[in-house]
């Protein structure tokens, strides 16, 4: 049996809005879907759209957010070189993986969202009748995509992502470019959560998400069934 293969897309961006404050991805939403895939025997390949390394929200590096996962990633040598050298996403072809995930953080919503190398690919994943699945505010990625039908991919799909009331309890709402619970209504998505920073994922069709970063392995083992 061949090996699975799983095209891991993290963020690039640093900047918090205008707050001088820094953002990236968030360690958890990394870290626990990369050794799920890992320990399953997946290899895995990590994207970014800059290319090298992506930055990590230092908020996600503080004592209160470490799990077991980003205690290995800490531990981790060889891994954080692979992170340090993330492949160009626009190089990327989805004909090389079987699904592709994305780790959540802020940094994604401003620059996962109206990529259009990022939407490409993804477009092609579906096309290709192969599974894509994101996490917390990487769902954003998703919030773009049409159908073969020229529809938006989440009309009427149920999916999850960060809630308005978790946006809220981080303080926010006032600082994010928009609300993703929000703007997957726009789009026709029947957006479903559960009580903030619980566990909760969906998966309808070929998209799979998170809610927040506690959703983050079981996201990953959505997907590690799908392929």
């Amino acid at each position: 049996m061949t090996t699975k293969s799983v095209l891991m897309v993290l963020t690039s961006h640093s900047e918090l809005g205008n707050t001088g404050e820094k953002t990236g991805f968030w360690v958890e939403e990394f870290a626990a879907p990369y050794y799920a895939f890992i320990d399953a025997g997946i290899e895995v390949t990590l994207a970014s759209p800059a290319g090298g390394q992506p930055p990590i929200d230092p908020k996600s590096e503080l004592a209160d957010f470490q799990t077991d996962a980003t205690r290995r990633f800490d531990a981790d040598s060889d891994t954080q070189a692979k992170l340090a050298n993330s492949l160009v996403l626009a190089d990327i072809k989805q004909d090389e993986f079987d699904g592709v995930f994305y780790p959540g953080g802020h940094g994604p919503l401003w620059d996962l969202t109206d990529n259009t190398d990022s939407i490409r690919l993804l477009e092609s994943f579906v096309a290709a009748q192969k599974p894509i699945a994101a996490v917390c505010h990487a769902s954003a990625a998703f919030l773009n995509l049409k159908d073969a039908e020229g529809e938006y991919l989440v009309k009427g799909k149920a999916v999850t992502g960060f809630s308005n009331t978790e946006e809220d309890a981080v303080q926010l709402t006032d600082i994010v470019p928009f609300l993703l619970e929000d703007e997957l209504i726009k789009r026709g998505a029947h957006y479903q959560k559960k009580d903030d920073w619980h566990v909760f994922t969906l998966e309808d069709g070929l998209v799979i998400t998170g809610q927040n970063p506690a959703s983050s392995e079981q996201a990953a083992e959505k997907l590690i069934a799908r392929i």
